[in-house]
């Protein structure tokens, strides 16, 4: 019997078996019968409920293999072992029905272990047997559209890209021009479009050039919108979706995808509105509708890296490294880098745009549909983007609920916290703080009842991942400084909530650091920070000079210190906490023997009264004139 002939209705059943095997530790592969079933899962003519339960076969399967291997290379081979002989001989069959299985297997292997895929691929003949299915079967539509799903898989991977030559590139463009099909017109073009995105990364690394692309930009572009518009099959539509979403990197492609309002409405109606079997399973695939989707939204409004001057410098070294002596895509990397499409005011419109269009209720619904980890992610760095401009902060908070989307997925995210945490912090990616971050600035913003709701136990909830952005080593300046500031709006709520700021782990020895940051305005969030928890918990007000010791003495030191520094909001901060602690007869003490040792304490508080009436310590006596008179009464100094 051929792989494709097994009675659709027996296939459910009996995958539902193979996956309670892989549960056993026992089981070591599948039965000849079990592989033929899955092989053959992945063919246009079968259900999609059978695709479906193929994939999680498979995955859980691979998943299997690389759990028991001592290496990622060892995983790959075992895998390999399995598949690798199945599946060549059935794409280099004469039978259509079993290379059509061949070949839809190995582009699903791609989509759930690339790796292996890859390998299968670039292994002696199976491209060529590949390209001569074409020729065994020149009338066969569904074999045309797996071979250019296929070499769509492949040219996403450098390994397998540097196979494919002219006449892989010629035959996906000829399909890409004809009218007569557009699923195979959509397939071939995505094709088209990881070729021509990996070949100038491929020459980039090497400071190459590469080689020119069959279609323009702008051309594949138009044809994949228009195909998303106007397409009903799901599978043009996913490969449209995913197409755009490597061509949405590109400025005038981001122009254009943003100001077609029937384009944007089409595409984010893509987005199931509940959690689904399909879109758990590819929820993480550039091939899904909804991770592509998402990932267009994010390109869209995405802001060019905020590069510190020596980051900046070093991918300015690097580009004079790289650079060839003809023009490349060194030139290229530099063209796009000053291209003022990109600049803020026109992703600031796009963002607009965006939100005008609905583009907030796509991605919480795309929350809601998956637990995808590189979905969150994707919405996560959306919706960090759109927050960037503070009048879009209300639209995202009050049109679809930003707040309670970006906490579900930082609660997915986050680690589990642990008792070594105060020791060790736990391991985050880059890409985790994206919905953190914007968490930070709905909360610098808003009220913290507009961002959390009534419930404090959302407030709370919110505070390790905002503490864990402070404190990680992994944290850029800029998202400690964000994060000081939410938890200052946090501390305000209450006695409780300022508690657990004041006891996350690593938290206040951190802020103590930062206090004598030299970027004012870190210095500044700081020291705000420190003021609200020595209100509002006990340990910190102890801590900072509630009870005698010497730690507390020095802390008082610094917060006098703070008063006399040229930043008004900084004096107001230190000046308020100094107030606050004074409440404690131990504090008053530590301020009087500070006045004894130092003789600085009383000019510099009578100076936050009355600049003119108390002459400054003898330690700035030198200042020039105008820089003494900077400082003017302020009725909150005063008032401290």
């Amino acid at each position: 019997m051929s792989s494709s002939s097994s009675p659709s209705s027996d296939i459910p059943a009996a995958f539902d078996v193979i996956l309670r095997k892989t549960q056993d530790k026992t089981w070591l592969s599948f039965a000849p019968d079990e592989l033929v079933s899955l092989i053959s899962a992945f063919t246009p003519d079968r259900p999609a409920a059978i695709h479906t339960k193929g994939y999680l076969v498979l995955s859980a399967f691979c998943q299997r293999r690389r759990t028991e291997a001592s290496t990622p290379e060892d995983g790959t081979e075992s895998i390999c072992a399995t598949f690798n002989a199945p599946v060549s001989s059935r794409i280099a069959d004469t039978e259509e029905s079993e290379a059509l299985a061949g070949l839809t297997f190995l582009s699903s292997l791609f989509d759930v272990d690339h790796l292996a895929g890859s390998a299968i691929f670039t292994r002696d003949g199976t491209l060529d047997a590949v390209m001569d299915s074409l020729d065994l079967f020149p009338k066969s539509r569904t074999i045309d559209l797996a071979v250019a799903h296929l070499l769509g898989h492949a040219a996403a991977h450098k390994s397998c890209r540097a196979l494919l030559g002219t006449d892989h590139r010629n035959w996906l463009e000829w399909k890409s021009r004809q009218t007569d099909d557009a699923e195979l017109r959509a397939a071939a073009a995505v094709a088209l479009v990881k070729l021509g995105r990996g070949s100038k990364a491929d020459a980039a690394e090497v400071g190459g050039t590469p080689e020119k692309n069959a279609m323009e930009d702008d051309e594949l572009a138009a044809l994949m919108k228009g195909l998303v518009v106007d397409s009903r099959e799901a599978s043009s539509l996913g490969d449209a979706v995913e197409g755009l979403a490597y061509m949405s990197t590109s400025p005038t492609v981001k122009e254009t995808l943003s100001k077609d309002a029937a384009f944007l409405a089409r595409l984010f109606t893509l987005l199931p509105k509940r959690k689904g079997a399909a879109a758990e399973l590819l929820g993480d695939s550039a091939a899904s509708p909804l991770y592509g989707t998402v990932v267009i939204i994010a390109n869209l409004c995405v802001y060019r890296p905020r590069l510190s001057a020596e980051e900046a410098q070093i991918v300015k070294l690097r580009q004079m490294a790289k650079t060839p002596k003809g023009p490349g895509p060194s030139q290229a990397q530099q063209e796009d880098d000053n291209e003022p499409l990109d600049d803020d005011e026109h992703v600031k419109e796009r963002g607009r745009r965006l939100l005008k269009a609905g583009a907030m209720e796509a991605l919480t619904s795309a929350v809601r549909a998956t637990d995808s980890r590189a979905v969150h992610s994707a919405v996560g760095k959306a919706i960090l983007s759109l927050v960037e401009e503070k009048e879009n902060r209300g639209k995202v908070l009050l049109q679809a609920g930003g707040g309670k989307a970006l906490q579900a997925i930082i609660q997915a995210a986050l680690p589990a916290s642990k008792s070594s945490e105060s020791t060790r912090p736990p391991e985050m990616e880059k890409g985790d703080f994206d919905s953190i971050q914007a968490l930070a600035k709905l909360a610098i913003t808003a009220a913290p009842v507009q961002v959390f709701g009534p419930n404090e136990g959302a407030i709370y909830d919110a505070i390790r991942p905002l503490a864990l952005m402070l404190t990680h080593p992994t944290a850029s300046l800029l998202q400690r400084f964000e994060a000081m500031m939410a938890l200052t709006n946090l501390s305000s709520v209450s006695s409780e909530a300022a508690t657990r700021i004041a006891r996350a782990a690593g938290l206040t020895n951190k802020v103590e650091l930062l206090m004598l940051e030299d970027h004012t305005l870190v210095r500044r969030a700081a020291t705000e920070l420190v003021c609200n928890l020595i209100s509002g918990s006990e340990d910190i007000f102890n801590r900072w000079g509630g009870d005698r010791d010497a730690a507390a003495g020095g802390k008082l030191q610094v917060l006098v210190a703070l008063c006399d520094v040229d930043d008004l909001p900084t004096r107001l901060a230190a000046s308020g906490a100094l107030a606050t602690l004074t409440a404690s007869p131990d504090a008053c003490e530590g301020l009087a023997e500070l006045e004894r040792e130092r003789h600085r304490v009383l000019p510099i508080l009578g100076q936050l009264i009355d600049p003119s009436v108390v002459a400054r310590p003898a330690a700035d006596e030198g200042a020039e004139e105008h820089e003494q008179d900077s400082t003017e009464i302020d009725p909150g100094l005063v008032h401290r």
